[in-house]
């Protein structure tokens, strides 16, 4: 049968990126309470296309994907990205699980217990002699305005805010532990259920907690810079602004001093 994607192509130029997006598949994950969690992924696979072939062959991307849809965790990306770059034959392979998880939680008084989304995402890049591997996280939490509650004689405005996370690691660094240090550094974190009486805890934490964007993002920072597990990361904070019709944020990304972003040369 013709294969028609290896034919050669004239026009001399490169891809950067061809591939397969928005696969929606079935995956495992690392869970560092319960072991595993089952979930469902948005999957972006890609690979360098040279100049002189006119195509590449996509159903070997879904080959791939559905030989480790049980296996995605941080420590096997780099064989699932170079088993991608080998079966289709090409200098570099690039591969997104973009998922949302759950972790449990209680209520801060009564103790009830719910489940709170996290939307996260996996992004790694495999070349001959070189893999990088960034780790995201957004978590949702709220923010109390410290200007509105200075300058009111009762209340102050308060909203959900999204504190984003990115991460290169050459350790491991749990969802859960990039999601802690968002929560702590927020005015209150944010809970699916609460009763009365968290209600209220969770409103005067925030309350008693005042922080602006910049706040947030400074005070993860610091706690970034302390963990030796991370070599790189940036940080996004957006607040949904509830007495303006706009967003706030504040973003900055570091590369910590010694350290190559977390691309590593193959052993």
């Amino acid at each position: 049968m013709r294969d028609v994607q290896s034919e050669r192509d004239s026009r001399r130029i490169p891809i950067d990126r061809v591939g397969v997006g928005g696969v929606s598949y079935p995956i495992v994950v690392m869970d560092q309470k319960e072991n595993i969690q089952h979930t469902v992924a948005s999957v972006s696979m890609s690979v360098s296309l040279p100049h002189e072939y006119r195509g590449t062959h996509m159903s070997r991307f879904i080959e791939v994907l559905h030989e480790f849809q049980g296996k995605v965790t941080l420590p096997n990306m780099e064989h699932i990205a170079e088993d991608l770059r080998t079966v289709l034959s090409a200098e570099c392979a690039e591969i997104v699980f973009s998922f949302p998880y759950f972790i449990s939680r209680k209520a801060p008084v009564t103790g009830l217990t719910s489940f709170t989304r996290y939307d996260v995402s996996f992004t790694a890049v495999k070349g001959e002699n070189v893999f990088d591997l960034v780790t995201s996280v957004t978590v949702p939490v709220q923010t109390l305005c410290p200007c509105s509650r200075e300058i009111s004689e009762a209340g102050a405005h308060n909203q959900r805010a999204f504190v984003t996370i990115a991460v290169r690691m050459k350790g491991l660094v749990w969802i859960e532990e990039l999601v802690a240090v968002a929560e702590k550094n927020a005015s209150a974190p944010v809970y699916t259920l609460l009763k009365r009486e968290d209600e209220k805890f969770v409103t005067e934490q925030a309350y008693n907690n005042p922080r602006f964007v910049e706040d947030v993002l400074r005070d993860v920072a610091v706690d970034l810079e302390a963990e030796d597990r991370i070599t790189w990361y940036s940080i996004r904070v957006a607040s949904s602004e509830s007495i303006h019709n706009h967003d706030a944020f504040a973003s900055l990304e570091r590369e910590k001093e010694g350290t190559a972003g977390g691309r590593e040369e193959q052993k």
